[in-house]
């Protein structure tokens, strides 16, 4: 068992290695945190999608953006697209699952929002389809995928995608690269006091 233990320990940090010495993804994450601290000082949303662990991973983002992350300051909107169970049955019901979350975000986004995408197949239809309704609506797009980016690439104006296969360690990635623009954000728009710039 220890050697199962140690193997999945070393698996998450390789990646963890990899991730590191990757400047373009630097470029990436740094690109991100500027695009969602502009849409929080236009008073703008940050909406975020996702399916299982994708969905948790959603949930928990928008936790740490309208909650804290680690400064206590003003509430910031973001909000996963699943987080309403009864909107999320009915149009599943009424619509088709593959028409959840854009469905969802034709009821709540607005021009110069952002959307978060998470799908670590990259080939989630529900989530592909947000993306392009996203566009429609003329919000921006950040998309999470794994190694398949060909389905979300076009809708999507930062693409964060993680070098491997497994959806474990694609997900603990995720997690850091969201918490890193968590933290980016939050020192941005909270420098000193409550009030951003």
């Amino acid at each position: 068992m220890d050697s199962v233990i140690k193997a999945q320990i070393e698996e998450h940090s390789g990646l963890v290695r990899m991730i590191y010495q990757d400047v373009t993804l630097y470029d990436k994450i740094s690109k991100a945190a500027k695009l969602i601290t502009r849409t929080f000082r236009k008073s703008k949303k940050v909406l975020l999608c996702g399916n299982g662990g994708s969905a948790a991973d959603a949930e928990h983002i928008a936790a740490e953006l309208s909650g804290k992350f680690k400064m206590d300051r003003r509430a910031l909107f973001a909000e996963a697209l699943h987080v309403n169970s009864a909107a999320l049955t009915a149009i599943s019901n009424d619509f088709g699952y593959k028409n959840i979350f854009s469905r969802m975000l034709e009821a709540k986004a607005q021009n110069s929002d952002v959307l978060i995408c998470y799908s670590t197949s990259g080939q989630s239809e529900n989530v592909i389809l947000a993306a392009q309704k996203a566009k429609e609506l003329d919000c921006k797009v950040i998309s999470f995928c794994g190694l398949h980016t060909d389905a979300l690439a076009p809708y999507s104006d930062i693409l964060i995608n993680i070098p491997h296969q497994d959806t474990a360690r694609i997900q603990e990635a995720y997690m850091l690269i969201s918490h890193i623009i968590c933290h980016l954000v939050e020192s941005e728009l909270f420098k000193a006091n409550d009030t951003p710039e």
